[in-house]
């Protein structure tokens, strides 16, 4: 995975990070998912919701990406894996995509390994993000 700079709140940071502690007593405890989630964890940039920039991706926000090599575009909401629903457009967290696009913002590019090799995405923009809706309501 390209690592560049990310944000998260912190919020989304305590959730996470009580997610990946629940997840240890599991069968999925040795899971590279977790793993890469606890790796962005560990190098995000933790603020405050109210401090968070407004085309951050951040957890249950919705969100255009760009597979550089394709083209095609896909809109997916971020959320936790027990709301995830691939076929209503919501991408879990724990999805390589999902950990892979947390706290990057628009404009940013990012690639993770796949079995099939590297993919890169760009994220075009972020449709809705639930801290800059609260401060506009």
């Amino acid at each position: 995975m390209t690592k560049g700079t990310i944000t998260v709140t912190s919020a989304d940071a305590e959730k996470l990070r009580n997610l990946l502690r629940e997840a240890i007593a599991t069968d999925y405890r040795s899971s590279p998912y977790l793993t890469h989630l606890r790796g962005e964890l560990d190098r995000a940039r933790i603020v405050e919701p109210h401090q968070i920039e407004m085309d951050v991706v951040t957890m249950h926000s919705t969100v255009v990406l760009r597979d550089l090599e394709s083209g095609e575009t896909s809109t997916w909401m971020l959320v936790f894996p027990e709301e995830a629903d691939l076929e209503t457009g919501k991408l879990s967290v724990l999805a390589p995509i999902g950990t892979a696009v947390l706290g990057y913002r628009a404009g940013d590019m990012f690639t993770w390994d796949t079995p099939s090799g590297a993919c890169s995405m760009r994220v075009e923009k972020v449709l809705f993000q639930p801290e800059a809706a609260s401060r506009e309501g």
